[in-house]
């Protein structure tokens, strides 16, 4: 049988680019059980509440809920453990004095499958004030605006 190639999108935290300021990304592997990843296969997850933190010279994974898998027996995991996360040993470093900073925190952006293997988008974030998310939406907004003066021009409409 052939290895899967390519990847495959499993869940996005949209929310997490609205809510904070993205500075850095870093693509990481998961270590999960079987009945996770079968259950990530069904295209089952949600990081909604998700974040990551360092402990003890590791990264962990915290609230990401992956449901039971249905299939599952007694071996079955539960559906919001933590799980660690596989980075190299420079970027641990790297995070853990970026972390120490007052307001950064870890989160993850997306999971997906990448080359058959179960990987997560993590991101070292700065949350944005209230004004800070107006501002982008007014700026978001203005500029699809222009766009649509300007793409009414083009075709001879004012």
């Amino acid at each position: 049988m052939p290895r899967e190639q390519g990847r495959k999108f499993i869940a996005q935290n949209k929310k997490a680019r609205h809510d904070y300021s993205i500075l850095d990304t870093y693509e990481v592997g998961l270590v999960l059980t079987g009945t996770e990843v079968k259950s990530l296969r069904q295209g089952r997850a949600s990081l909604v509440d998700g974040f990551a933190m360092v402990e003890d010279g590791e990264v962990w994974l915290h609230h990401v809920h992956i449901p039971e898998y249905t299939e599952g027996t007694w071996t079955n995991h539960t559906p919001r453990r933590k799980r660690k996360i596989l980075m190299h040993r420079a970027e641990i470093e790297k995070l853990i004095g970026k972390t120490k900073e007052g307001g950064l925190t870890l989160v993850p952006l997306d999971l997906y499958f990448k080359d058959g293997r179960a990987k997560a988008t993590l991101a070292l974030a700065r949350g944005k004030k209230t004004y800070d998310k107006r501002q982008d939406l007014a700026e978001r907004d203005s500029r699809r605006e222009m766009e649509r003066a300007f793409g009414r021009y083009v075709k001879g409409r004012r």
